[in-house]
């Protein structure tokens, strides 16, 4: 492993630790659930999240055909989405800009992740971008209608995913959020995230879950064997 540049290290403990401040200094310990759940219906990644999972679940229900083979797709998706959410925040969101045969490409969702990075205290930049999450809703239907072998168990399949892509946004709001956390588990996966925005962007890639898919690809070092990442915080140094 590399030296550990002093500089940057005490530039990480210094970014962790007015966050930390931020959180669960005295100042914030009036911040309760029920206000924080009220700031993040505001915004309009839920409600359409919410839409998907309320269309999802009315048709399935018209639909019928209900058999215990509905229920593979969902345990394997919950199985999964720690491996799924990994490759996403790797591959997708820390997408790096690049020229294809004279063309960039660059997504919203990587854009938009950079500027996320960039202040993570900007809430709105928390949530997935509205422009980019209608083509993911519409791709996703559009697998749970042709890709499986029946109609009611892909709805089956579409449901369970609106309803984890809900979960995960309000974990990943409540992480960058003014809640304190309570609870050991909440607190381990909050820590995590942290240490990714002001410590290391490379590591602690997992968002809704700590120690799970970062520890299977090598992602989930101690925090003091790792040092200060100068781009934390302008990932790839793009300043975009």
């Amino acid at each position: 492993m590399s030296k550990v540049d002093p500089a940057l290290e005490a530039l990480a403990a210094e970014r962790l630790a007015a966050e930390e401040a931020r959180i669960t200094g005295s100042r914030r310990t009036a911040v309760t659930l029920g206000t924080t759940a009220s700031e993040f219906w505001k915004h309009p990644s839920p409600w359409m999240i919410t839409a998907a999972l309320l269309t999802a679940l009315g048709w399935r229900i018209a639909e019928g055909d209900w058999r215990l083979s509905d229920l593979w797709a969902p345990v394997i998706l919950l199985a999964l989405f720690p491996v799924l959410e990994w490759v996403i925040h790797v591959f997708i969101l820390h997408w790096r800009p690049r020229k294809v045969v004279g063309v960039k490409i660059d997504s919203e969702l990587a854009r938009d992740h950079r500027r996320h990075h960039a202040d993570p205290r900007d809430i709105p930049l928390v949530f997935i971008p509205w422009r980019s999450l209608i083509a993911v809703i519409a791709g996703d239907f559009t697998i749970a209608v042709l890709a499986f072998p029946r109609l009611g168990q892909g709805l089956t399949f579409m449901f369970a995913l609106a309803a984890v892509g809900l979960v995960y946004e309000w974990i990943h709001y409540l992480i960058h959020s003014d809640y304190k956390p309570r609870s050991a588990t909440y607190k381990a996966v909050w820590r995590n995230h942290r240490l990714h925005h002001y410590k290391n962007e490379h590591y602690w890639f997992t968002v809704t879950s700590s120690a799970t898919a970062d520890r299977v690809f090598g992602t989930y070092p101690e925090p003091g064997t790792v040092k200060a990442s100068p781009t934390a915080k302008n990932l790839h140094g793009t300043n975009a």
